[in-house]
């Protein structure tokens, strides 16, 4: 594996903490979606520049790609040799994302983009609270869909993550 997309069910699912810990287990290169595509007070990429950057970073010789965005799944999917895929519980989940939110108030955290200092609105918890489900349903098809031509690889509970990185340490 060297090239490996780490996508999961909602914000919250534990994207990039994985992606940090196995890129380190693999010494691989870790991109974080959201450092290309939000700009300095969190202003959104150009749909072509965002696409034109993960383009880029996924023509790269080897990568952990962390992220969902799925206006670039294909392109990431095309070039990608695993899909590490991180399903958690909803609740788990929105609990991650407001303790992320108190622990950061006014801090940029390195997975996110320069000048996007940490924040809440009650519009994207609902989106997560919204979309998981639809969420989870895609992305069980995308990855059936793969699981010939990829390594893919379903994680639903924080023993299975030590497990795999255990494993993917040897």
């Amino acid at each position: 594996m060297k090239k490996i997309m780490v996508v999961g069910v909602s914000a919250g699912a534990g994207k990039s903490t994985f992606a940090r810990r196995l890129g380190k287990t693999l010494d691989l290169p870790v991109i974080h979606l959201d450092t290309l595509y939000w700009k300095p007070g969190w202003i959104e990429a150009a749909p072509q520049a965002f696409a034109a950057a993960v383009q880029a970073a996924a023509d790269q010789p080897e990568w952990i790609i962390e992220g969902n965005y799925s206006s670039t799944f294909a392109i990431r999917l095309a070039r990608a040799d695993a899909v590490i895929y991180l399903e958690r519980p909803l609740a788990l989940c929105l609990y991650r994302v407001l303790k992320r939110w108190y622990t950061n108030k006014g801090k940029t955290r390195p997975d996110m983009g320069a000048g996007c200092e940490e924040r809440m609105e009650w519009a994207f918890l609902k989106f997560i609270v919204t979309t998981y489900r639809r969420r989870k349903r895609t992305m069980r098809r995308l990855l059936e869909e793969q699981k010939n031509d990829k390594i893919v690889v379903r994680l639903t509970s924080e023993n299975a993550i030590e497990q795999f990185l255990l494993q993917a340490k040897k």
